[in-house]
């Protein structure tokens, strides 16, 4: 187990490989953990690092950090601790959201995004979770209609009260369909098309007015593809770290060949 201290507060983290770095944020149920299996595939090639944010998994759980800007402030902090620069960036719904502020607020430290079941605005989320109710509650509607991973669920008991519902209330404050709209990092949208926490219908006006931005919907995945279809997930990653032009982006999809052997 590895950690730094931020503002006086600990950071735990993971790495796995060698090479050039890449950091992979959770989203609001779970920590770290839930993103072994891309790690471990990414690792041949590159060093990948998982933190868990302050409120879930090992880190710090003071209750006035629950917020996406703090998050922000603390995800910059940490890459200057590691010495990590112009790094891409894997963010699941809470982490999409922090890794989106970032490459906004210091597009020098981010080189692209992955966003994972990123919530534009509060209309994306399901309204269940908009109503503030304790950690187990709230967890309950993540598992509607699929069914829960133990590297998931093993965070639970490790997060902090209210931390769930309040970084739920932080996101939804927000509107990222700004920020995607001014950022200038390549930018891949990732979703479950039967993801009940994340509604994917938004993939379709995410590309408009912005040619730095792509939207893939992931057939057969809820609301954790990187698990529910861990083979095409992490191809469409390292697909994405390939990535080295916007044109190139925008022809990135979900190649039938490894489409049909996925399935």
């Amino acid at each position: 187990m590895s950690g730094v201290l931020i503002q006086g507060s600990l950071v735990h983290y993971e790495s796995f490989g060698r090479g050039k770095p890449i950091v992979f944020l959770h989203g609001w149920l779970g920590s770290w953990r839930y993103w072994v299996p891309a790690m471990d595939d990414i690792s041949a090639e590159r060093r990948a690092y998982a933190l868990d944010l302050w409120g879930f998994g090992d880190s710090d759980k003071s209750p006035e950090r629950y917020d996406v800007d703090a998050y922000v402030e603390m995800f910059a902090q940490f890459l200057d601790e590691l010495g990590i620069s112009h790094v891409p960036v894997v963010g699941h719904t809470l982490g999409a959201a922090v890794a989106l502020k970032l490459a906004h607020k210091y597009p020098d430290r981010v080189d692209k995004v992955m966003a994972v079941s990123l919530p534009l605005d509060a209309d994306a989320i399901n309204h269940k979770l908009l109503s503030a109710g304790p950690n187990d509650t709230l967890a309950r509607i993540f598992w509607h209609r699929q069914r829960p991973y133990p590297e998931v669920e093993v965070g639970l008991s490790k997060t902090a009260q209210n931390a769930i519902a309040l970084t739920i209330q932080s996101v939804a404050r927000l509107n990222l369909r700004e920020i995607v709209a001014e950022i200038d990092v390549p930018l891949l949208t990732v979703y479950g098309d039967k993801d009940a926490v994340i509604n994917s219908v938004q993939a379709d006006g995410l590309e408009n007015g912005n040619h730095a931005s792509r939207a893939i919907i992931l057939p057969g995945a809820f609301h954790f593809p990187m698990l529910d279809a861990t083979v095409k997930f992490n191809r469409l990653l390292r697909d994405f770290i390939d990535v080295g032009s916007l044109e190139e982006l925008q022809q990135l999809t979900i190649k039938e060949e490894w489409r049909r052997r996925t399935h």
